[in-house]
């Protein structure tokens, strides 16, 4: 695994459930194409998977 995950938001979250926008917000995402490097790890891939639809993931 890698040591660190680039994620991109790439989609709105205009009209998705509460959950889904509050766990975006977690990730430190706030705008359309923002990216934040965040450790790799359980919590961060459990989140990403929630969302997996609206994000894209690299690993750095």
């Amino acid at each position: 695994m890698a040591n660190k995950l680039a994620i991109t938001l790439t989609r709105s979250v205009i009209g998705r459930p509460q959950d889904q926008r509050d766990t975006v917000t977690a990730l430190g995402l706030r705008k359309v194409n923002q990216t934040v490097e965040k450790q790799d790890n359980a919590a961060t891939r459990g989140m990403i998977n929630k969302v997996a639809h609206l994000v894209t993931v690299k690993e750095i």
